[in-house]
């Protein structure tokens, strides 16, 4: 269905609602404690540390609280050393003696050790810490000002303040949401200052049944919403963005990493300290696993922790047995409801994860009632003005065989469908032939099973139009020898190349992990150069068949990055492929020939070629436009990575030249892309690049030397703000200016003194909530799904700001309204209640066109970018236009394992990417604040 309009979820200041001044308690830092607790926090830190630091870090407190105390709001990532700048709010005063035990906590964890003791004490007492007084304070709730550009800037405060107070109305509200007769009640979770929003949680837990017999289990979840605070470039109104989605809570026994931890949310009926207030709220706290003890404890709860100092530690639940049994503290135990986030490093959920539209709209709209009358839900966004929205097609989609029809019906079909294939096959060859030269395409493919072997090479055979040219069969060479393009493949079993680092035992991380890695680095390299010698000249691609995630149970011992960069030491791009289904899929539900075809074309576009979209938008467009794309490069130390990296990339598309091409500060100039791939295994970031400010100047050296190099020829700049902003500032919704540019600390420029062609276009995309959910309105109750580029419905000409959406997934075709959370039935009576059912909603990506010429109109450059998201060679469209996708997808190439697949919020402290994203220093809390 066709669908005119888009309804954010998202909501603006009512403009008939007057003041918005509600009263809190606050509790500041004096500013007398300024120069005690820097000198308390740099006490024996090396030099290099003061000159950096200009604040005290109060993260570990904010935790501590989150976890003991939640119903204080903490409205600062740094100590805000200002009586005029509180630290947190409250309802009603917490108790002297509590705080007292807070700060001396801190203090202590701030030196720790037996030396640190005596630095702790003389600390105290220059601090008048029973002097902390809360005050009572109206609070404007709307408090702002405008940035050079128009922006919308809340008062630092509000980004956590407004929020949980909205929050809390939420979690009041009557009557309860209800659906089909079922309710649901919420509770507020407690959050850190640096989190992206407040947050809820329907409680009690709901339940969902799986599996017969001994196989028989119970899965528990809850539904979340979240409540943010965000900005839109160019905009004077902030907004309130509502986000709806599922809870999962994990089964016992739990998976600990080997390091970090998990998180835990809490309800107690009495106070974890002493003395403190019975809590209304969720804390969270979080479990490790201790190899020491080859036990669990509470973070922060050993023998100097913080925790302990505070007297929390004995009124938690057993540490051990909340990770052996959770789920027997769900319905209270010994004084505590509790339950362990789910993670997707757990293993598989018997509830799947997302909701359906109509859910997320009856949700949204419930929990919009308890906003009014001072926030109003924004309108709907229109489809944009120009008419056609999709590029023109490439290659051509194949024909789709309905269900009722006849064999002879199917068999025309069938023939139609080999003819646009041959079709494709000879658009696709010429442009693979301009990326691999005149010598033609060789690729190696290592290979496990015999049925993988054939189905890649089938592959490649079909995607290139290769039949009737094939010229050798194996066993080991495949040769096909077209007039426009020579390709041969040679194969070999994998072997001990594909086994797992350590053997039987994952490699400890460290020393140990480095010499199975370069090991391993070492032998592909070995083998692949020895081989090639023998083959008919050098392979520019390897294919390798590998076991999947699941396959290595702990991450240090798979394989994939030290074949990755042995691949490149032999000068070679890789692309992975997983083994067969074991699970004995039937012939007609085979994955196999798909993953195939998929590794194939992934395969080729890692050489460089290149099918970009034919946009529709005519001559407001300059013919021979360049599209640049810059991207971050970042690798940070952690449990599982001890070598960081911050590597600034370029990403080209050039008319007329037919590869992509690259380049980063290593390579100087422009390298095709599978050069650029390479170059960037194996680095670490060294000491000239470890501080923020210079990574900012390498960053802004590195733009300015590339955008040199285009000067005089149309340059389209194409950004992604979550992944460029933290080391390019500019692109902060604070800081753009429309037509200005500014490089890393340099002054503002207009544009055009980088070139009178060059534009830039910032996308976001819905990391930490900064774009908003949404729905399509189909009549009053029910919601779809719609495709498009949009625009507010009171936008003019000079807008600058546009929504792109996507269809849904191939893989996810699911009804629409699906619930997850209570009962709901369709027109028949039959039941859409469907836990076990995953569910996926394209992402409102904010297209935002920050730098145009004089002359320009900003709609056509918007569905130029919207229309790069739709290339014809890939199944579905793409999270971000083409440039940008290309160029997010070097990573793969930095980092040492490969990215954990995103999590639920709140899963943060498992070492993986939540939902929400990692804290970008952007546009949200931990930036304003």
């Amino acid at each position: 269905m066709a669908y005119d309009s888009i309804q954010p979820a998202a909501f603006i200041p009512s403009p008939t609602a007057g003041p918005f001044l509600v009263t809190h308690y606050a509790l500041s830092f004096p500013r007398a404690w300024r120069d005690p607790l820097k000198e308390h926090y740099l006490h024996g830190k090396p030099e290099r540390v003061s000159r950096h630091r200009v604040q005290v870090p109060i993260g570990r407190l904010n935790r501590l609280i989150a976890a003991v105390a939640p119903d204080l709001v903490s409205v600062a990532t740094k100590a805000p050393l200002d009586d005029a700048k509180p630290w947190l709010y409250a309802n009603t005063p917490y108790p002297k003696a509590v705080m007292s035990s807070f700060i001396h906590a801190w203090l202590r964890d701030l030196q720790p050790g037996v030396e640190g003791h005596a630095k702790v004490k003389e600390t105290a007492g220059r601090l008048d810490i029973d002097g902390l007084d809360w005050g009572l304070v109206g609070v404007d709730m709307l408090e702002q000002t405008l940035t050079e550009g128009g922006t919308a800037k809340p008062a630092d405060h509000l980004w956590r303040l407004l929020p949980e107070m909205l929050a809390s109305r939420i979690s009041r509200h009557e009557p309860l949401y209800e659906h089909f007769g079922q309710k649901l009640h919420f509770r507020q979770v407690a959050q850190p200052a640096g989190a992206s929003g407040a947050e809820l949680v329907s409680w009690p837990p709901l339940e969902h049944s799986t599996g017969r017999g001994a196989k028989a289990r119970v899965w528990y979840y809850s539904a979340y919403i979240r409540v943010s605070l965000r900005t839109v470039p160019f905009d004077p109104t902030p907004r309130i963005h509502v986000t709806t989605g599922v809870r999962r809570w994990a089964r016992g026994p739990v998976w600990m990493p080997q390091r970090g931890s998990v998180s835990v949310y809490m309800l107690t009926d009495d106070s974890l300290v002493p003395d403190g207030p019975s809590p209304e709220r969720f804390a969270v706290g979080a479990m490790r696993w201790v190899p020491k003890s080859g036990g669990h404890e509470w973070l922060q709860g050993g023998p100097e922790g913080m925790l302990s100092q505070v007297s929390a530690v004995a009124n938690f639940p057993s540490a051990d047995l909340m990770a052996k049994e959770p789920e027997s503290w769900l319905a209270g135990r010994e004084g505590v409801t509790a339950a362990v986030l789910h993670h997707t490093m757990m293993g598989a959920h018997g509830v799947k994860a997302g909701i359906m539209p109509m859910e997320r709209r009856r949700l949204t709209e419930w929990a919009s009632a308890a906003l009014e009358p001072e926030f109003v839900r924004i309108g709907a966004f229109e489809k944009s003005g120009i008419r056609r929205q999709m590029p023109f097609n490439v290659l051509q989609d194949t024909l789709s065989v309905k269900k009722t029809a006849t064999e002879e019906e199917r068999a025309e079909i069938g023939r139609e469908n080999a003819e646009i294939l041959t079709r494709n096959a000879a658009k696709r060859r010429p442009k693979v032939a301009q990326a691999v030269g005149p010598a033609g395409l060789t690729a190696v493919l290592l290979y496990q099973t015999d049925a993988m072997r054939d189905l890649l090479v089938a592959a490649a055979e079909e995607n290139l139009g290769l039949a009737g040219h094939r010229v050798s069969s194996g066993p080991e060479l495949w040769t096909w020898e077209h007039p426009e393009l020579t390709v041969r493949i040679h194969t070999r079993q994998v072997g001990e190349l594909a086994d797992r680092l350590g053997g039987d035992r994952a490699p400890r991380m460290g020393a140990e992990w480095d010499a199975a890695i370069d090991s391993r680095r070492t032998q592909v390299k070995k083998v692949l150069q020895g081989w090639m010698r023998d083959t008919t000249g050098p392979a520019q691609l390897a294919f390798v068949e590998l076991e999947g995630r699941d396959g290595f149970k702990k991450r240090r011992s798979d394989p994939k990055f030290a074949i990755r960069i042995g691949c490149a030491d032999a000068g070679l791009v890789s692309q992975f492929f997983d083994l067969p289904d074991p699970t004995g899929t039937a012939p007609e539900k085979d994955s196999g020939p798909h993953r195939a075809a998929a590794a194939w074309s992934d395969g080729l576009r890692q050489l460089g070629m290149r099918i970009v979209p034919e946009h529709s938008v005519g001559e407001r467009i300059p013919e021979r436009l360049n599209q640049v794309a810059f991207w971050l490069v970042k690798r940070r130390v952690s449990g599982d990575n001890q070598y960081p990296q911050f590597t600034p990339i370029a990403v080209l598309i050039r008319p007329g030249q037919g590869c992509v091409m690259g380049r980063s500060p290593e390579t100087q100039d422009w390298v095709p892309y599978p050069e650029l791939l390479k170059n960037l295994t194996g680095q670490v970031r060294g000491d000239d690049l470890k501080f923020r400010q210079q990574q900012e100047d390498a960053t802004a050296l590195f733009i300015k030397q590339t955008l040199y190099k285009l000067r005089g020829e149309p340059t389209l700049v194409l950004t992604y703000a979550q992944n460029t902003r933290e080391r390019w500032p500019w692109l902060q919704n604070k800081g753009l200016v429309a037509d200005g540019i500014r490089l890393g600390s340099g002054p503002l420029q207009r544009l055009a003194a980088h070139g009178r062609h060059l534009r830039v276009v910032r996308v976001a995309g819905n990391v930490r909530d900064e774009t908003a959910q949404w729905w399509a309105p189909d009549g009053d109750e029910a919601a779809g799904i719609a495709k498009g580029l949009w625009r507010p419905s009171d936008a003019d000409d000079s807008n600058r700001i546009f929504y792109s959406t996507s269809d849904k997934a191939s893989q996810h075709k699911h009804a629409r309204d699906i619930s997850k959370f209570t009962e709901h039935r369709n027109a028949g009576g039959r039941s859409l209640l469907k836990p076990d059912t995953a569910a996926w909603n394209p992402e409102l990506l904010e297209i935002g066109v920050v730098g145009l010429q004089s002359g320009d109109s900003p709609e056509p450059w918007a569905m130029y970018v919207h229309q790069q998201r739709f290339a014809d060679d890939y199944t579905d469209a793409l999270g971000l236009p083409l440039a940008l996708h290309l160029a997010s997808l070097t990573v793969e190439y930095a980092l040492p394992y490969e990215e954990s697949e995103q999590a639920e919020p709140g899963t943060a402290s498992i070492g993986a990417t939540p939902e929400d994203g990692t804290p970008e220093e952007g546009d949200g809390a931990a930036a304003e604040s």
